[in-house]
């Protein structure tokens, strides 16, 4: 995992990718954006996937997991901090109209081209790819569903559900919605005074253990912890 803030070291800044590389599914502890500056490729993650080209930036939120395919001429990324402007944003794909400017922002003061990026960003939708993606937006809704049920009604052999869908996100349906359900968790043990039993209630969780044990499982420390820290924060 890595860890990215404009008040500690971290690595931001510039990164090239090799032609054709492969960065298999993996997790960031802390929230950062990603700008396009050459090169493309496409990421598949618990936001969704995308293609990316120059200009398109990426908004990763804190303990996302995503997966990174890069092109036959890889790519050269921007990394930032996410700015705190952007923090609670739904919006997750957009474009900047200056990459060139954030680059030289970025080497003179990390935490300027940060902010500079809040101001510049227009968020962009995108379009399902297929159907893998139909069924990550499903997942993330978090209701209720069964696989069987959902290949039976797209169309989709069974027996090629979860090969089709590892395929395109690094990871099984199964533990694509675990992942999900557990940020979800998250934020709200984090933003909200619900109790935990209801939070693990909505959010289908079997009782309050199996929330807890999936928050850690992500995290490293259970919904309590991040309860208390993110009350002393605000009590600063």
């Amino acid at each position: 995992m890595g860890g990215f803030s404009c008040f500690a070291e971290a690595p931001l800044g510039l990164l090239d990718h090799g032609p054709g590389e492969l960065r298999d599914r993996h997790c960031h502890d802390d929230a950062f954006v990603a700008v396009v500056l050459e090169g493309g490729y496409q990421e598949a993650g618990d936001e969704g996937r995308w293609n990316v080209r120059p200009g398109d930036a990426l908004i990763h939120h804190a303990f996302e997991s995503h997966l990174d395919r890069f092109e036959a001429k890889g790519a050269r990324v921007l990394v930032l901090a996410l700015p705190a402007e952007l923090a609670a944003t739904p919006a997750v794909r957009g474009r900047v109209a200056d990459p060139d400017r954030l680059v030289r922002l970025a080497e003179r003061d990390a935490c300027a081209a940060s902010a500079h990026f809040a101001e510049m960003f227009v968020a962009a939708g995108s379009a399902a790819l297929d159907w893998p993606d139909l069924l990550a937006d499903d997942l993330r809704r978090l209701a209720p569903f069964t696989l069987a049920d959902w290949a039976e009604q797209k169309g989709v052999r069974p027996e090629t559900l979860s090969r089709g869908f590892r395929a395109a996100y690094g990871c099984t349906p199964k533990s694509y919605r675990a992942d999900v359900r557990a940020r979800a968790a998250l934020a709200a043990a984090r933003l909200g005074n619900e109790s935990f039993a209801d939070i693990a209630h909505r959010l289908h969780f079997t009782d309050q253990a199996h929330m807890t044990h999936a928050v850690a499982r992500l995290t490293g420390a259970s919904p309590g912890w991040w309860r208390r820290r993110q009350m002393d924060t605000r009590q600063r």
